[in-house]
């Protein structure tokens, strides 16, 4: 039995030709020829059976045979803003493994504390696309371009808003708890802050905006773990 081959092609229901990078991959790596049988997916929730119409070094032509809508696994809306590492690879780990999940939104934070003050989006974006291929996701999550911290929490309009922090002297909610108490069709945005997490003005300057303080257990998590974890949570929660 062959190995089914996806690609993620935007709009697919409205092109003929595999995007460069994904023609590229097709025709060179795969081998692909007319009349091969490939799978595509748009990111925006179908899945469709195509046929390889023309090949050659640099372009790869197709036609759709069957188109597949889909449904997503958890309802409402995930999104996690989080502030990156000094060291990238980590975050990069965390977009592939969230994604393999399931959420629906990433933007990351630039922080007081923040390590890190420039990142690469097009190569977290790649890397969300690769994981969304491998684990047969429909579902693309947007990745969002570095925003300050204020700019953030100042704009944010999910249905329900939380950020998790370290501070034992401030009162926190433990999050799955509070999971329970919420629509399941709601949106639902975490805030995760640096490896020497959000300041206190930070913090502050959250809940003024309607950000309720959390916990995400009694461990204490690297910041990665932690976005991992609230995306895992709150998936949990909303799964259908």
């Amino acid at each position: 039995m062959k190995e089914e081959r996806y690609f993620f092609v935007p709009n697919a229901a409205n092109s003929t030709e595999l995007p460069e990078e994904e023609a590229q991959h097709a025709v060179r790596v795969l081998r692909l020829s007319a009349g091969d049988s490939i799978w595509l997916m748009d990111g925006a929730g179908f899945f469709y059976r195509a046929e390889v119409g023309m090949a050659n070094k640099k372009r790869c032509f197709y036609h759709i045979v069957e188109s597949l809508p889909q449904n997503k696994s958890w309802s409402g809306n995930i999104q996690l803003a989080i502030a990156p590492t000094k060291m990238m690879e980590r975050i990069e780990w965390m977009a592939e493994k969230a994604t393999e999940i399931g959420f629906d939104e990433l933007s990351l934070l630039d922080c007081k504390f923040s390590e890190r003050h420039v990142v690469r989006s097009d190569r977290i974006e790649r890397i969300v696309v690769s994981a969304m291929k491998q684990s047969r996701k429909p579902f693309k999550p947007t990745v969002n371009e570095m925003t300050s911290f204020g700019q953030f929490v100042s704009s944010c309009k999910a249905d329900y808003k939380f950020i998790a922090h370290c501070y034992n002297d401030r009162k926190r909610i433990d999050f799955f708890d509070q999971l329970q108490e919420l629509p399941k069709d709601s949106s639902v945005c975490i805030l995760v802050g640096p490896e020497g997490d959000f300041s206190i003005d930070e913090v502050e300057m959250a809940i003024g905006n309607g950000f309720e303080p959390i916990t995400l257990g009694n461990s204490r998590l690297r910041t990665e773990t932690a976005g991992l974890m609230a995306v895992t949570l709150a998936q949990l929660y909303k799964r259908i």
